[in-house]
């Protein structure tokens, strides 16, 4: 935005220090004059025998007081420009790294030294927020180079099967309408993943009272036949736990918690707990299942968007598009709550979600 030229901040500061200096005195000449020239006889014809008199002293001590006050004035000037210059001095590596940032490196930062104080403050907030600025542009350009590479692949699919029905007519054309629609239908779920993620992330929504346990009631009934299919025990325990945030976000933060447990569990014969409780200021939601061993440094990637453990089962109809922890994520931060994953001693995946309690 074009602004007009005006003061910089060291010389309102100076102009600042030295008035107040000539103000200060002026002042004290005031003083002077009214608390101690008026007690002096006056005798403006220079009368011998009335020594001292006012007379004398006003044209003695007036040039005097304005030399004072002149060098008064310039010392302010000199002294406040050069103070204002050393109290200034962080406030303009704080300029010049907001500069450096808005070039585009954000790698840039101040790492002020000394005692706190507002510029101190001032410094390491600056710090902290390029830091959360570098992880999240780092974050957002991996996600879009992971969403275009995901993108591309069922188009490039659908683009192969065209080509060969066009060189083939002979070819079968229900499997043809069968494959394009399973690869659209991919397509078309990785979009609406990628918007709903970007929801979440925008903190864009409407809250209101959700109670947890009535989601994971509805998780549990929605999913049972995809439990049944894969031979898992799917059990909901537990109490109420009011929170306070999108019923749509959230009922798809648990949703997929449950899903994600079901589909990296035991080729048959697992089982996935959902239990929910309220803990004095905090709603609590959490989903064990069993399964493979999981690697603690394979649990810590796994709610990048777009990972997948190689070493987790999974079915081919339910592979889904590497989405699900990370809407998670995106979900439970769009509402201050916490996510924790730790990986079960005997195999599988303990996920706990802490939400603030509905008031």
């Amino acid at each position: 935005m074009d602004r007009r030229p005006g003061l910089s901040a060291r010389l309102k500061l100076t102009l600042s220090y030295a008035g107040f200096l000539a103000v200060a005195g002026a002042l004290l000449l005031a003083v002077v004059w009214a608390y101690l020239l008026r007690y002096v006889p006056d005798n403006p014809k220079g009368l011998l025998g009335i020594s001292p008199n006012r007379y004398l002293l006003v044209h003695t001590f007036a040039p005097a007081a304005a030399v004072a006050m002149a060098f008064l004035l310039v010392f302010g000037l000199v002294g406040g420009w050069l103070l204002a210059g050393r109290m200034l001095a962080p406030l303009t590596r704080i300029r010049d790294a907001a500069r450096t940032a808005g070039t585009g490196s954000l790698s840039h930062r101040i790492r002020m030294q000394g005692r706190r104080d507002e510029f101190r403050e001032l410094s390491d907030a600056f710090d902290s927020m390029l830091g959360q600025i570098e992880a999240h542009v780092a974050e957002q350009q991996r996600f879009a180079a992971n969403a275009s590479h995901e993108l591309r692949t069922p188009l490039a699919i659908s683009r192969t099967l065209l080509d060969v029905a066009r060189k083939d007519p002979a070819r079968d054309r229900g499997e043809l309408i069968e494959r394009l629609y399973e690869v659209n239908t991919r397509a078309i779920d990785l979009t609406e993943a990628l918007l709903l993620l970007s929801r979440g992330d925008r903190g864009t929504f409407t809250r209101e009272g959700v109670d947890l346990s009535l989601l994971a009631e509805e998780a549990a009934e929605t999913l049972l036949p995809l439990a049944e299919e894969r031979r898992i025990t799917l059990d909901v325990t537990g109490g109420a736990a009011p929170a306070d945030g999108s019923p749509e976000l959230l009922s798809r933060m648990v949703t997929n918690l449950v899903q994600n447990a079901l589909v990296h569990n035991l080729p048959s014969g697992g089982a996935v707990t959902v239990h929910t409780e309220a803990d004095g200021g905090t709603s609590v939601l959490r989903v064990e299942n069993t399964g493979p061993a999981l690697p603690p440094e394979l649990v810590a990637t796994l709610t990048e968007p777009f990972r997948r453990g190689t070493e987790r089962v999974r079915t081919d109809e339910h592979a889904g598009v590497g989405l699900g922890l990370a809407i998670v994520q995106s979900v439970v931060r769009a509402h201050d709550g916490s996510l924790d994953l730790v990986p079960r001693p005997a195999g599988g995946l303990l996920v706990t979600v802490r939400l603030p309690a509905a008031p």
